[in-house]
């Protein structure tokens, strides 16, 4: 079946471009003045409670802004009391449609290096590939010129030489405890998938390596043969175009899965936003924070201020806690009273077989259809062939697990 064919049979979908994000000044008020799902008057009641007990219980540090610097009130701010306020919400049954968007500092801990911290970020040390400038090596124009600085530095990214930390369990437990709606995550490593995140709760925004395709004619290739010439420093060829093969990872100019949209159902609905180990730099993932309503709680968890929470003051419902993030996330399961569970899951998860992450070929609600933005604005009209793939061979072991966990949750969220 010819392209045309196979996206003429899909239903439309919509495309959200960088520029049609930032024209979005007030989302969170916009969402709150529509009648919604559960009705308007229902949703502005549920608001007003939850502000009220958030002034209740978080010291916004108000006063100290009339003796210190923005910078410094900002981070002052972070350390009273906020993680503690979310917390006791969370306690009081309050949260119960978490969203979570995780960038690369949730994977630090695990050894992999983030993006953009100097000195030891990704980005600074890649002069050894002989690129222009150091996003070229994820841009998709640069990679159909040249494939090979990607493909030396995919050697080192691949997945299966790490495991999941403290952080993702975390994230896991938020699951087993039944409150996660959906974990937004920028990272290619896998890690979450690994720890046990089930499929239907987690959004790889910017791909993964679990399958490989054409990056021309979006023909599918068998994952473990493009790792294995990557490996053995061979170019993977697509046996129908004769074009370069490269794994499912999103580079700048290519389009985000289509389960990214996914993000229009989730956001409005969510109770409780935590962003954590993200710069919230690229777009239009750094804009999805934005989205939530005025009166949700934001809970930044992040070395450094970021986005939205560089304000001063910050909005009456956010709430950030930096420093060290494994740290930051071991203290806020302590207060949740979560700590042993967390450790008791890592023990388990790590006696089981690991589950495999290079997979049958995705399935149509995980391929291409959105615009990850480039940063000199490079955008793409081409949308992948998602008709043509198959469904995951995994998802229904996935789904029983998530339907497991959730079934269990009852018990456990009753003794926090």
């Amino acid at each position: 079946m010819n392209r045309s064919r196979s996206r003429s049979s899909q239903p439309p979908v919509p495309r959200v471009t960088r520029s049609a994000w930032s024209r979005l000044t007030e989302p969170a008020e916009r969402l709150d003045s529509g009648p919604g799902p559960y009705g308007k008057q229902r949703r502005k009641q549920t608001d007003s409670a939850l502000a009220q007990d958030l002034s209740q219980m978080s010291m916004s540090g108000q006063d100290t802004l009339n003796n210190s610097s923005p910078s410094a009130s900002a981070v002052k701010s972070s350390s009273r009391g906020g993680l503690a306020s979310v917390a006791r919400l969370v306690k009081l049954g309050r949260c119960k449609n978490v969203v979570v968007v995780a960038g690369a500092g949730v994977s630090t801990a695990s050894g992999i290096p983030d993006f953009r911290t100097p000195g030891t970020g990704l980005y600074a040390n890649l002069e050894k590939y002989n690129i222009p400038y150091p996003e070229a090596i994820f841009n998709i124009d640069y990679f159909s010129n040249d494939p090979q600085p990607f493909f030396s530095l995919a050697k080192a990214l691949y997945p299966g030489s790490h495991r999941p930390n403290y952080i993702h369990y975390f994230i896991r437990m938020l699951h087993h405890k039944g409150l996660l709606l959906r974990v937004y995550t920028q990272n290619i490593d896998g890690l979450e998938r690994l720890c046990g995140i089930p499929d239907d709760k987690l959004v790889e925004a910017h791909g993964s390596f679990a399958t490989a395709a054409c990056h021309l004619c979006y023909t599918a290739y068998p994952a473990e043969e493009a790792k294995q010439a990557i490996m053995n420093d061979k170019l993977p060829i697509c046996t129908f175009c004769a074009a370069t093969v490269k794994p499912d990872v999103v580079f700048f100019g290519e389009d985000l899965p289509q389960k990214y949209f996914l993000n229009t159902q989730d956001f409005p609905k969510a109770d409780l936003l935590i962003i954590m180990g993200t710069s919230l730099q690229i777009e239009p993932f750094a804009s999805l924070v934005n989205t939530i309503r005025s009166t949700v709680p934001r809970l930044l968890l992040n070395r450094n201020a970021v986005g939205p929470f560089e304000k001063v003051p910050l909005r009456r419902a956010d709430h950030m806690e930096l420093g060290d993030l494994e740290d930051t996330v071991r203290r806020f399961a302590e207060m949740l009273g979560w700590k042993d569970d967390i450790e008791e899951l890592m023990r388990s998860q790590e006696t089981l077989s690991l589950p495999t992450l290079i997979s049958s070929p995705l399935s149509v609600d995980q391929t291409s259809c959105q615009s990850r933005g480039a940063p000199a604005g490079t955008e793409t009209s081409r949308s992948r062939a998602g008709g043509q793939r198959g469904a995951s061979s995994g998802s229904g072991s996935e789904e029983t697990d998530s339907e497991t966990d959730s079934k269990s949750s009852a018990s456990s969220s009753q003794s926090t």
